[in-house]
């Protein structure tokens, strides 16, 4: 049953982002302002913090799977949040290696994981022509709006799963020991 915890929790998040965007007020959603909620993305970088273990790539996998998600649910082209989720977090659990896990430093991966996605998945639409803003309205308009309310949230996830993941990770850690 354990097992089922992590894609049920990324399932619900990936819904609350939608109803989050459809929430939001018409001046942070197609005005010049833009606010992203990339929590799924942020639940991945604690997943791959506290419950990712050396060999392991549960975070890896859920990044790849349920950005394909949303990009079948959000998007007009597949594989470009699945792309970005799936290189921020093979980028996060390569850093973790180095970093010890603390809220200080899940904010810093975690703003590091969405501005290497957000900025990546930019140059793609921009590239193909989909987002006509140039690089420096980008970063004005929608980069920082979105860090600071993504930063916010980190916070949120991070108190509410840092336990969590914990323990369901030294269960795991027990169950690869004991066989």
């Amino acid at each position: 049953m354990k097992k089922l915890y992590l894609p049920l929790i990324m399932l619900l998040i990936v819904s609350l982002e939608g109803v989050a965007t459809a929430m939001l007020p018409e001046q942070f959603i197609g005005g010049d302002t833009w606010l992203i909620p990339h929590w799924s993305l942020l639940f991945l970088v604690l997943v791959a913090m506290l419950y990712d273990l050396d060999n392991s790539y549960y975070s890896l996998l859920y990044a790849l799977i349920f950005g394909l998600l949303k990009d079948i649910v959000y998007t007009d082209m597949l594989g470009v949040y699945m792309f970005t989720y799936g290189m921020s977090i093979y980028l996060i659990l390569e850093l973790r290696r180095v970093l010890h896990g603390n809220i200080f430093v899940a904010a810093l991966l975690g703003m590091l994981s969405i501005v290497f996605a957000d900025i990546i998945g930019y140059l793609i639409y921009h590239l193909i022509g989909i987002t006509p803003i140039g690089f420096g309205a980008y970063l004005l308009q929608r980069l920082l709006p979105t860090l600071g309310a993504n930063l916010i949230m980190l916070v949120i996830l991070y108190l509410i799963f840092q336990k969590p993941l914990q323990k369901w990770s030294d269960s795991q850690l027990r169950r690869t020991t004991s066989l």
